[in-house]
């Protein structure tokens, strides 16, 4: 369905319950029902409501708004990866999307959200390394994340907007410039990646893991999902090691050290993402200061004694072992 946004969402503004109620009351899944709304929290860059209605069903409605095209987040591109990660089995089933409200509709899971603890244990990474690969055999998603130039893109906005740099951050361009270079030669194939699983993006309903919130959804190596799984969760190597393992159906020194740089850029890059949310974002959270502890990883892991270590695996692995010096993906 396609209407006449709010006014809050033609201002560029997150909707409050009114503007949201008058959106959803125009959708075709809610027009002329009776329905209840809950706001819920820790959405950084939408507002999210629980939607539920006289008659039982419940959803929940995703609102964005237009200033999330900085943060390189396609909207269609979203609604068509949600649809193919649902038919996966891997995320909620999405009930209506109107672009032209900002909203999303997709079907509620009722269960737990994952805390950064969840995945400080071996059994969880497990569970959670089955839900990758299983979307990740996916169909493909309609279009592609690359951390790399989507780093590129978010450091070309701050520069030109003159939003907030770390002091030091281009220091380590060079730097990235090499790991840019052997992530690139030693490429997995790309597959579809949810690219964003921080804790609060994976539920548990007793039963199985659920993946929500598709936004920077894309075709990626799978790499960069398990990096990105080990960086937002703060886990120890060991723990990076034993998702990799469980991910790989084997131990894999090369693509546990290739998640591992993953892992690292994903700090360097979400690092500018906080910068411009911290200068645009409507939501109350202390943008700067989050995209602050991201930098403080990556500074870490740049300046660690492993570094050059791990350029040195993944490059001795392309020498000696060819294009493709990795196991496929157990399933």
């Amino acid at each position: 369905m396609t209407g006449r946004p709010a006014p809050a969402l033609r201002a560029g503004r997150l909707p409050d319950a009114a503007d949201a109620v008058a959106v959803l009351q125009r959708l075709d899944t809610l027009a002329g029902q009776d329905f209840e709304l809950e706001l819920l929290t820790g959405g950084l860059t939408n507002r999210n409501y629980r939607v539920i209605t006289r008659g039982g069903a419940q959803y929940v409605a995703r609102f964005s708004s237009v200033k999330t095209s900085l943060l390189a987040i396609d909207r269609e591109a979203e609604f068509h990866n949600s649809t193919i990660a649902a038919a996966a089995g891997v995320g909620p089933a999405v009930a209506e999307f109107a672009p032209d409200e900002g909203v999303l509709l997709v079907e509620w899971i009722a269960g737990r959200t994952f805390a950064p603890a969840d995945l400080d244990d071996q059994d969880q990474l497990g569970r959670l390394a089955d839900v990758c690969r299983r979307l990740h055999a996916a169909p493909v998603f309609a279009s592609d994340f690359d951390m790399f130039a989507v780093q590129q893109r978010y450091l070309a906005i701050v520069r030109e907007l003159g939003f907030r740099l770390p002091e030091d951050y281009l220091s380590f361009e060079p730097i990235v410039a090499r790991v840019e270079q052997v992530l690139r030669g030693s490429a997995l194939d790309s597959v579809p990646c949810h690219n964003d699983l921080l804790a609060a993006n994976i539920m548990d309903d007793g039963e199985r893991i659920w993946l929500i919130d598709f936004e920077y959804s894309g075709n990626n190596d799978p790499c960069f999902e398990l990096g990105n799984i080990w960086s937002e969760a703060v886990l120890g190597v060991d723990r990076l090691e034993h998702l990799v393992t469980s991910y790989f159906g084997v131990a894999s020194p090369v693509q546990t050290a290739r998640a591992r740089l993953f892992g690292l850029m994903a700090n360097y890059g979400w690092t500018l993402w906080a910068s411009i949310q911290s200068s645009v974002s409507d939501v109350d959270f202390d943008f700067w200061e989050w995209g602050l502890e991201k930098y403080a990883r990556a500074r870490s892991e740049f300046q660690s004694a492993e570094f050059d270590d791990l350029i040195s695996t993944i490059r001795e692995s392309i020498r000696t072992e060819g294009a493709k010096p990795w196991p496929t993906p157990s399933r």
